[in-house]
Protein backbone atom coordinates (compact mmCIF):
# COMPACT_ATOMS: atom_id res chain seq x y z
CA UNK A 1 0.00 0.00 0.00
CA UNK A 2 1.37 3.41 -0.93
CA UNK A 3 2.37 5.78 1.81
CA UNK A 4 0.25 8.96 1.42
CA UNK A 5 -0.63 11.83 3.75
CA UNK A 6 -3.25 13.85 1.91
CA UNK A 7 -6.00 11.18 2.06
CA UNK A 8 -5.89 8.87 5.09
CA UNK A 9 -8.29 6.25 3.73
CA UNK A 10 -7.77 3.86 6.64
CA UNK A 11 -8.67 6.56 9.16
CA UNK A 12 -11.67 7.58 7.03
CA UNK A 13 -12.99 4.03 6.89
CA UNK A 14 -12.44 3.56 10.59
CA UNK A 15 -14.24 6.86 11.36
CA UNK A 16 -17.22 5.80 9.26
CA UNK A 17 -17.42 2.54 11.13
CA UNK A 18 -17.12 4.35 14.43
CA UNK A 19 -20.03 6.60 13.50
CA UNK A 20 -22.18 3.61 12.54
CA UNK A 21 -21.39 1.87 15.82
CA UNK A 22 -22.10 5.07 17.73
CA UNK A 23 -25.49 5.53 16.05
CA UNK A 24 -26.42 1.91 16.67
CA UNK A 25 -25.46 2.25 20.31
CA UNK A 26 -27.51 5.47 20.59
CA UNK A 27 -30.56 3.66 19.18
CA UNK A 28 -30.08 0.83 21.66
CA UNK A 29 -29.82 3.35 24.51
CA UNK A 30 -33.06 5.01 23.37
CA UNK A 31 -34.83 1.64 23.25
CA UNK A 32 -33.53 0.70 26.69
CA UNK A 33 -34.52 4.07 28.14
CA UNK A 34 -38.06 4.09 26.64
CA UNK A 35 -38.76 0.36 26.67
CA UNK A 36 -39.96 0.58 23.07
CA UNK A 37 -38.30 -0.59 19.93
CA UNK A 38 -40.34 1.91 17.84
CA UNK A 39 -39.92 5.44 19.16
CA UNK A 40 -40.66 7.36 15.99
CA UNK A 41 -41.94 6.80 12.46
CA UNK A 42 -38.30 6.69 11.31
CA UNK A 43 -37.77 3.46 13.26
CA UNK A 44 -40.66 1.64 11.51
CA UNK A 45 -43.18 3.77 9.62
CA UNK A 46 -45.96 1.16 9.25
CA UNK A 47 -45.39 -0.33 12.69
CA UNK A 48 -45.51 3.14 14.25
CA UNK A 49 -48.86 3.93 12.56
CA UNK A 50 -50.39 0.58 13.50
CA UNK A 51 -49.26 0.80 17.11
CA UNK A 52 -50.49 4.38 17.42
CA UNK A 53 -53.93 3.34 16.21
CA UNK A 54 -53.86 0.55 18.76
CA UNK A 55 -52.90 3.04 21.45
CA UNK A 56 -55.93 5.19 20.57
CA UNK A 57 -58.10 2.06 20.67
CA UNK A 58 -56.66 1.07 24.04
CA UNK A 59 -57.26 4.46 25.61
CA UNK A 60 -60.80 4.51 24.19
CA UNK A 61 -61.53 1.08 25.64
CA UNK A 62 -60.30 2.22 29.04
CA UNK A 63 -62.72 5.15 28.88
CA UNK A 64 -65.51 2.81 27.73
CA UNK A 65 -64.89 0.67 30.79
CA UNK A 66 -65.09 3.73 33.00
CA UNK A 67 -68.33 4.75 31.27
CA UNK A 68 -69.82 1.32 31.90
CA UNK A 69 -68.90 1.49 35.57
CA UNK A 70 -70.33 5.01 35.90
CA UNK A 71 -73.49 3.84 34.14
CA UNK A 72 -73.82 0.96 36.59
CA UNK A 73 -73.50 3.42 39.47
CA UNK A 74 -76.27 5.58 38.00
CA UNK A 75 -78.54 2.59 37.52
CA UNK A 76 -77.87 1.33 41.04
CA UNK A 77 -79.03 4.74 42.30
CA UNK A 78 -82.22 4.46 40.24
CA UNK A 79 -82.76 0.86 41.30
CA UNK A 80 -82.41 1.85 44.95
CA UNK A 81 -85.20 4.38 44.55
CA UNK A 82 -87.45 1.91 42.73
CA UNK A 83 -86.68 -0.80 45.29
CA UNK A 84 -87.79 1.55 48.05
CA UNK A 85 -90.95 2.26 46.04
CA UNK A 86 -91.68 -1.47 45.80
CA UNK A 87 -91.29 -1.83 49.58
CA UNK A 88 -93.70 1.06 50.18
CA UNK A 89 -96.25 -0.37 47.74
CA UNK A 90 -96.11 -3.74 49.49
CA UNK A 91 -96.90 -2.02 52.77
CA UNK A 92 -99.67 0.02 51.18
CA UNK A 93 -101.32 -3.11 49.85
CA UNK A 94 -101.39 -4.49 53.39
CA UNK A 95 -102.98 -1.22 54.53
CA UNK A 96 -105.73 -1.22 51.89
CA UNK A 97 -106.51 -4.90 52.54
CA UNK A 98 -106.84 -3.98 56.18
CA UNK A 99 -109.08 -1.04 55.26
CA UNK A 100 -111.28 -3.37 53.18
CA UNK A 101 -112.00 -5.46 56.28
CA UNK A 102 -115.25 -4.65 58.07
CA UNK A 103 -113.62 -4.94 61.48
CA UNK A 104 -112.57 -1.35 60.74
CA UNK A 105 -114.91 1.59 60.96
CA UNK A 106 -114.81 4.52 58.56
CA UNK A 107 -112.96 6.41 61.29
CA UNK A 108 -110.30 3.68 61.25
CA UNK A 109 -110.11 3.94 57.49
CA UNK A 110 -109.61 7.69 57.78
CA UNK A 111 -106.60 6.95 60.00
CA UNK A 112 -105.26 4.45 57.48
CA UNK A 113 -105.83 7.10 54.81
CA UNK A 114 -103.42 9.40 56.64
CA UNK A 115 -100.76 6.67 56.58
CA UNK A 116 -101.38 6.15 52.88
CA UNK A 117 -101.05 9.88 52.20
CA UNK A 118 -97.67 10.01 53.92
CA UNK A 119 -96.44 6.95 52.04
CA UNK A 120 -97.53 8.46 48.73
CA UNK A 121 -95.53 11.59 49.61
CA UNK A 122 -92.50 9.36 50.11
CA UNK A 123 -93.08 7.80 46.70
CA UNK A 124 -92.85 11.31 45.26
CA UNK A 125 -89.49 11.80 46.98
CA UNK A 126 -88.24 8.45 45.69
CA UNK A 127 -89.11 9.49 42.14
CA UNK A 128 -87.04 12.65 42.51
CA UNK A 129 -83.78 10.82 43.25
CA UNK A 130 -80.80 12.32 41.41
CA UNK A 131 -77.39 11.26 40.14
CA UNK A 132 -74.88 13.97 39.27
CA UNK A 133 -77.72 16.49 39.26
CA UNK A 134 -79.92 14.44 36.91
CA UNK A 135 -83.34 13.28 38.06
CA UNK A 136 -83.80 9.64 37.13
CA UNK A 137 -87.27 8.16 37.62
CA UNK A 138 -89.51 11.21 37.55
CA UNK A 139 -90.34 10.74 33.87
CA UNK A 140 -87.70 13.18 32.61
CA UNK A 141 -85.57 10.28 31.30
CA UNK A 142 -88.46 8.47 29.63
CA UNK A 143 -88.17 6.89 26.21
CA UNK A 144 -90.27 7.96 23.23
CA UNK A 145 -94.04 8.16 23.66
CA UNK A 146 -95.87 9.17 20.50
CA UNK A 147 -98.57 11.82 20.57
CA UNK A 148 -101.25 11.75 21.98
CA UNK A 149 -99.83 9.27 24.49
CA UNK A 150 -101.04 5.83 25.50
CA UNK A 151 -104.33 4.76 27.03
CA UNK A 152 -104.62 2.49 30.04
CA UNK A 153 -105.59 -0.88 28.61
CA UNK A 154 -106.71 -3.94 30.58
CA UNK A 155 -106.90 -7.43 29.09
CA UNK A 156 -108.54 -10.57 30.45
CA UNK A 157 -107.42 -13.90 29.00
CA UNK A 158 -109.37 -16.03 31.50
CA UNK A 159 -112.65 -15.81 29.58
CA UNK A 160 -113.71 -18.05 26.72
CA UNK A 161 -112.40 -17.39 23.23
CA UNK A 162 -114.83 -15.25 21.26
CA UNK A 163 -116.23 -13.42 24.30
CA UNK A 164 -117.33 -9.91 23.33
CA UNK A 165 -117.96 -7.52 26.22
CA UNK A 166 -120.61 -5.69 24.25
CA UNK A 167 -122.37 -8.70 22.70
CA UNK A 168 -121.96 -11.83 24.84
CA UNK A 169 -124.74 -12.03 27.47
CA UNK A 170 -123.49 -12.30 31.05
CA UNK A 171 -125.49 -15.51 31.49
CA UNK A 172 -123.60 -17.10 28.57
CA UNK A 173 -120.10 -16.14 29.70
CA UNK A 174 -117.64 -19.00 30.16
CA UNK A 175 -114.13 -19.67 31.39
CA UNK A 176 -111.28 -20.33 28.99
CA UNK A 177 -111.80 -24.07 29.33
CA UNK A 178 -115.47 -23.77 28.36
CA UNK A 179 -117.05 -24.09 31.82
CA UNK A 180 -119.85 -21.63 32.54
CA UNK A 181 -119.23 -18.77 34.97
CA UNK A 182 -122.61 -19.58 36.50
CA UNK A 183 -124.05 -16.07 36.22
CA UNK A 184 -127.82 -16.30 36.50
CA UNK A 185 -130.69 -13.94 35.81
CA UNK A 186 -131.28 -11.92 38.98
CA UNK A 187 -127.61 -11.94 40.01
CA UNK A 188 -125.86 -8.62 40.59
CA UNK A 189 -122.69 -7.70 38.72
CA UNK A 190 -120.70 -4.73 40.01
CA UNK A 191 -117.73 -2.88 38.61
CA UNK A 192 -115.46 -0.30 40.22
CA UNK A 193 -112.72 1.73 38.65
CA UNK A 194 -110.33 4.32 40.03
CA UNK A 195 -109.53 7.51 38.17
CA UNK A 196 -107.76 10.59 39.54
CA UNK A 197 -107.72 9.03 42.99
CA UNK A 198 -111.51 8.65 43.12
CA UNK A 199 -113.47 5.41 42.90
CA UNK A 200 -116.53 5.10 40.68
CA UNK A 201 -118.82 2.10 40.73
CA UNK A 202 -122.05 0.72 39.36
CA UNK A 203 -124.08 -2.44 39.68
CA UNK A 204 -126.70 -3.99 37.44
CA UNK A 205 -129.17 -6.78 37.96
CA UNK A 206 -128.62 -9.42 35.32
CA UNK A 207 -131.35 -10.13 32.78
CA UNK A 208 -131.20 -12.29 29.69
CA UNK A 209 -129.72 -9.52 27.53
CA UNK A 210 -127.26 -7.95 30.02
CA UNK A 211 -123.65 -7.62 28.90
CA UNK A 212 -120.49 -6.32 30.53
CA UNK A 213 -120.78 -3.11 28.53
CA UNK A 214 -124.10 -2.35 30.20
CA UNK A 215 -122.14 -1.68 33.39
CA UNK A 216 -120.50 1.33 31.77
CA UNK A 217 -123.11 2.54 29.31
CA UNK A 218 -125.19 4.67 31.69
CA UNK A 219 -122.28 6.59 33.22
CA UNK A 220 -122.25 10.23 32.21
CA UNK A 221 -118.53 9.99 31.46
CA UNK A 222 -117.48 6.90 29.58
CA UNK A 223 -114.00 6.78 31.07
CA UNK A 224 -113.69 3.05 30.34
CA UNK A 225 -115.10 1.24 27.33
CA UNK A 226 -114.79 -2.29 26.07
CA UNK A 227 -112.90 -2.88 22.86
CA UNK A 228 -115.11 -4.81 20.38
CA UNK A 229 -114.05 -8.32 19.52
CA UNK A 230 -112.32 -8.43 16.14
CA UNK A 231 -112.53 -11.80 14.39
CA UNK A 232 -109.84 -10.76 11.89
CA UNK A 233 -107.37 -9.77 14.61
CA UNK A 234 -108.60 -11.40 17.85
CA UNK A 235 -105.27 -11.22 19.73
CA UNK A 236 -104.94 -7.44 19.32
CA UNK A 237 -105.00 -5.54 22.62
CA UNK A 238 -103.96 -2.04 21.58
CA UNK A 239 -100.96 0.08 20.63
CA UNK A 240 -97.92 0.82 22.75
CA UNK A 241 -95.96 4.05 23.20
CA UNK A 242 -94.23 3.55 19.84
CA UNK A 243 -97.47 3.03 17.95
CA UNK A 244 -96.82 -0.70 17.55
CA UNK A 245 -99.54 -3.28 18.02
CA UNK A 246 -99.66 -5.21 21.30
CA UNK A 247 -101.01 -8.76 21.22
CA UNK A 248 -101.78 -11.41 23.79
CA UNK A 249 -98.86 -13.63 24.76
CA UNK A 250 -100.51 -16.82 23.50
CA UNK A 251 -101.78 -15.23 20.28
CA UNK A 252 -105.38 -15.88 21.27
CA UNK A 253 -108.09 -13.36 21.96
CA UNK A 254 -108.82 -11.44 25.17
CA UNK A 255 -111.58 -9.26 26.56
CA UNK A 256 -110.17 -5.73 26.49
CA UNK A 257 -111.16 -2.53 28.30
CA UNK A 258 -109.48 0.75 27.52
CA UNK A 259 -109.47 4.24 28.98
CA UNK A 260 -111.01 6.70 26.57
CA UNK A 261 -108.62 9.57 27.34
CA UNK A 262 -104.89 9.04 26.68
CA UNK A 263 -102.13 10.01 29.08
CA UNK A 264 -102.10 10.41 32.85
CA UNK A 265 -105.15 12.66 32.78
CA UNK A 266 -107.32 9.76 31.60
CA UNK A 267 -105.45 7.02 33.47
CA UNK A 268 -107.55 4.24 34.98
CA UNK A 269 -105.62 2.98 37.99
CA UNK A 270 -107.66 -0.16 38.62
CA UNK A 271 -110.64 -2.14 37.38
CA UNK A 272 -112.55 -4.44 39.77
CA UNK A 273 -115.53 -6.74 39.09
CA UNK A 274 -117.72 -8.67 41.50
CA UNK A 275 -120.66 -11.05 40.97
CA UNK A 276 -123.21 -11.51 43.75
CA UNK A 277 -125.92 -14.17 43.57
CA UNK A 278 -129.55 -13.31 44.16
CA UNK A 279 -129.27 -14.83 47.66
CA UNK A 280 -126.52 -12.37 48.58
CA UNK A 281 -123.56 -14.76 48.38
CA UNK A 282 -120.57 -13.99 46.21
CA UNK A 283 -120.01 -16.10 43.08
CA UNK A 284 -116.29 -16.49 43.63
CA UNK A 285 -115.62 -18.32 40.36
CA UNK A 286 -117.31 -15.68 38.25
CA UNK A 287 -115.87 -12.85 40.33
CA UNK A 288 -112.37 -14.28 40.06
CA UNK A 289 -112.51 -14.73 36.30
CA UNK A 290 -114.14 -11.36 35.60
CA UNK A 291 -111.70 -9.62 37.95
CA UNK A 292 -108.68 -11.10 36.17
CA UNK A 293 -108.01 -7.97 34.11
CA UNK A 294 -104.29 -7.17 33.83
CA UNK A 295 -102.95 -3.77 32.87
CA UNK A 296 -101.17 -4.53 29.60
CA UNK A 297 -100.59 -0.97 28.40
CA UNK A 298 -99.97 1.76 30.96
CA UNK A 299 -101.03 5.37 30.50
CA UNK A 300 -98.21 7.70 29.48
CA UNK A 301 -98.16 11.30 28.34
CA UNK A 302 -96.48 12.16 25.01
CA UNK A 303 -92.72 12.43 25.42
CA UNK A 304 -89.63 12.87 23.25
CA UNK A 305 -86.95 10.21 23.49
CA UNK A 306 -84.99 11.24 26.57
CA UNK A 307 -83.49 7.82 27.18
CA UNK A 308 -80.14 7.71 28.97
CA UNK A 309 -77.33 6.58 26.67
CA UNK A 310 -74.16 4.93 27.97
CA UNK A 311 -71.26 5.12 25.49
CA UNK A 312 -69.57 1.73 25.88
CA UNK A 313 -67.85 1.33 22.50
CA UNK A 314 -65.17 3.01 20.42
CA UNK A 315 -67.67 3.95 17.70
CA UNK A 316 -70.53 6.40 17.85
CA UNK A 317 -73.29 3.79 17.57
CA UNK A 318 -71.89 1.48 20.25
CA UNK A 319 -74.02 2.51 23.20
CA UNK A 320 -76.52 1.07 25.66
CA UNK A 321 -79.77 3.01 26.03
CA UNK A 322 -82.43 2.82 28.71
CA UNK A 323 -85.56 4.85 29.20
CA UNK A 324 -86.39 5.23 32.89
CA UNK A 325 -90.17 5.19 33.24
CA UNK A 326 -92.07 7.63 35.41
CA UNK A 327 -92.29 6.30 38.99
CA UNK A 328 -94.13 9.25 40.51
CA UNK A 329 -97.34 8.36 42.39
CA UNK A 330 -99.31 10.10 39.63
CA UNK A 331 -97.92 7.68 37.05
CA UNK A 332 -98.52 4.76 39.41
CA UNK A 333 -102.19 5.70 39.71
CA UNK A 334 -102.01 6.62 43.39
CA UNK A 335 -102.38 10.37 42.97
CA UNK A 336 -104.34 12.48 40.50
CA UNK A 337 -102.79 15.20 38.39
CA UNK A 338 -104.53 17.73 40.68
CA UNK A 339 -102.92 16.21 43.79
CA UNK A 340 -105.84 14.08 44.98
CA UNK A 341 -104.59 10.91 46.65
CA UNK A 342 -106.16 7.45 46.29
CA UNK A 343 -109.28 7.37 48.48
CA UNK A 344 -109.78 4.38 50.81
CA UNK A 345 -112.16 5.96 53.31
CA UNK A 346 -114.95 3.44 52.54
CA UNK A 347 -114.95 -0.32 52.25
CA UNK A 348 -115.85 -0.22 48.55
CA UNK A 349 -113.03 2.21 47.86
CA UNK A 350 -110.56 0.07 49.80
CA UNK A 351 -111.57 -3.05 47.86
CA UNK A 352 -111.14 -1.24 44.56
CA UNK A 353 -107.77 0.07 45.79
CA UNK A 354 -106.41 -3.48 46.10
CA UNK A 355 -106.25 -3.82 42.31
CA UNK A 356 -104.80 -0.29 42.08
CA UNK A 357 -101.92 -1.33 44.35
CA UNK A 358 -101.44 -4.54 42.34
CA UNK A 359 -101.13 -2.52 39.13
CA UNK A 360 -98.77 -0.03 40.76
CA UNK A 361 -96.62 -2.87 42.08
CA UNK A 362 -96.49 -4.43 38.64
CA UNK A 363 -95.28 -1.16 37.14
CA UNK A 364 -92.61 -0.75 39.79
CA UNK A 365 -91.46 -4.37 39.52
CA UNK A 366 -91.28 -4.08 35.72
CA UNK A 367 -89.10 -0.99 36.10
CA UNK A 368 -86.92 -2.70 38.68
CA UNK A 369 -86.47 -5.67 36.35
CA UNK A 370 -85.59 -3.40 33.42
CA UNK A 371 -83.01 -1.47 35.43
CA UNK A 372 -81.53 -4.66 36.86
CA UNK A 373 -81.20 -6.29 33.44
CA UNK A 374 -79.39 -3.26 31.98
CA UNK A 375 -77.13 -3.10 35.05
CA UNK A 376 -76.27 -6.76 34.53
CA UNK A 377 -75.63 -6.08 30.85
CA UNK A 378 -73.24 -3.26 31.71
CA UNK A 379 -71.38 -5.67 33.99
CA UNK A 380 -70.90 -8.08 31.11
CA UNK A 381 -69.97 -5.15 28.85
CA UNK A 382 -67.29 -4.05 31.32
CA UNK A 383 -65.85 -7.56 31.46
CA UNK A 384 -65.81 -7.77 27.66
CA UNK A 385 -64.11 -4.37 27.39
CA UNK A 386 -61.46 -5.47 29.88
CA UNK A 387 -60.65 -8.57 27.82
CA UNK A 388 -60.59 -6.52 24.60
CA UNK A 389 -58.29 -3.99 26.25
CA UNK A 390 -55.90 -6.71 27.35
CA UNK A 391 -55.76 -8.23 23.87
CA UNK A 392 -55.23 -4.83 22.25
CA UNK A 393 -52.43 -4.02 24.66
CA UNK A 394 -50.84 -7.41 24.02
CA UNK A 395 -50.94 -6.84 20.25
CA UNK A 396 -49.49 -3.36 20.63
CA UNK A 397 -46.73 -4.74 22.83
CA UNK A 398 -45.68 -7.24 20.16
CA UNK A 399 -45.31 -4.43 17.63
CA UNK A 400 -43.79 -1.69 19.74
CA UNK A 401 -42.22 -2.96 22.96
CA UNK A 402 -38.49 -3.63 23.04
CA UNK A 403 -37.06 -7.02 23.98
CA UNK A 404 -34.87 -5.73 26.81
CA UNK A 405 -32.54 -8.75 26.92
CA UNK A 406 -31.94 -8.71 23.17
CA UNK A 407 -31.56 -4.93 23.12
CA UNK A 408 -29.08 -5.03 25.99
CA UNK A 409 -27.06 -7.65 24.11
CA UNK A 410 -27.00 -5.42 21.03
CA UNK A 411 -26.03 -2.43 23.14
CA UNK A 412 -23.11 -4.32 24.69
CA UNK A 413 -21.95 -5.46 21.25
CA UNK A 414 -22.17 -1.96 19.78
CA UNK A 415 -20.44 -0.48 22.82
CA UNK A 416 -17.50 -2.86 22.41
CA UNK A 417 -17.37 -2.17 18.68
CA UNK A 418 -17.42 1.57 19.30
CA UNK A 419 -14.50 1.32 21.71
CA UNK A 420 -12.62 -0.90 19.25
CA UNK A 421 -13.26 1.56 16.42
CA UNK A 422 -11.96 4.39 18.56
CA UNK A 423 -8.80 2.45 19.24
CA UNK A 424 -8.36 1.59 15.56
CA UNK A 425 -8.92 5.20 14.55
CA UNK A 426 -6.01 6.17 16.77
CA UNK A 427 -3.90 3.50 15.11
CA UNK A 428 -4.95 4.67 11.63
CA UNK A 429 -4.00 8.24 12.45
CA UNK A 430 -0.68 7.07 13.90
CA UNK A 431 0.21 5.18 10.73
CA UNK A 432 0.39 8.43 8.70
CA UNK A 433 3.04 9.84 11.01
CA UNK A 434 5.50 7.14 9.83
CA UNK A 435 5.92 9.20 6.63
CA UNK A 436 7.89 11.72 8.67
CA UNK A 437 10.77 9.25 9.03
CA UNK A 438 11.27 9.40 5.29
CA UNK A 439 11.53 13.19 5.36
CA UNK A 440 14.34 13.43 7.92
Amino acid sequence: MAMVVKNNISAKNTLNQLNKNDKAMAKDLKKLASGMKINSAADDASGYAISDRMDVQLRSLEQDNQNAQNGSALLRTAEGAVSSTVDILRTLKEKVINAANDTNTDADRATIQKELDQSVDQLEENANVTYNGQQLVDGSQNSLVLDPGTCTTFANTSLAIGTDSGVTPLTDMKERDGNSLGIQIGDTVSVYYVKNGETSGRSITVDEDSTLSDLFSSWSMNDVLGVPYDEDNPSLIGKDQYGQEVHTADGKDAVVYQAQVPGLKGQIAGLTFQVTRSDGTVNKTASGKLDDFKEVIRAQDPSPDNSISFQVGTRSNQSVRIGLTDMRPTALGLRATDGTTLNIRTQENARAAVNVLDNALEKALDEQTKIGSVTSRLGYTSSNITVSSENTQSSMSVIRDADMASTMTDYTKNNVLTQAAQSMLAQANQSSSSVLSLLQ
